[in-house]
């Protein structure tokens, strides 16, 4: 239920307020770990979740710079994507 709203709201966020904006990057980190914490994900799921938090965590340390807590906390989604 969360992925298909996120997954419809996600493109209206990114055009009305930017790739760069925090509640973008939040939906789309949201989006992600929806995606990799779902038991029954597909390896299509996990690799998706993984690219989608590579580019907000990019993004992140770009906007806040590396030692922001947002982007800390980005970097750790990342890492859990990948060991998913």
């Amino acid at each position: 239920e969360a992925k298909a709203l996120l997954r419809k709201a996600m493109p209206v966020t990114r055009r009305v307020l930017g790739d760069s904006n925090e509640l973008t990057l939040r939906m789309s980190a949201t989006y992600a770990m929806a995606l990799y914490l779902d038991p029954v994900a597909t390896l299509g799921d996990l690799r998706e979740a993984v690219s989608m938090l590579e580019e907000a965590a990019r993004t992140a340390r770009r906007v806040f710079g590396g030692a922001h807590p947002y982007s800390v906390g980005m970097e750790q989604a990342l890492r859990e994507s990948r060991a998913a």
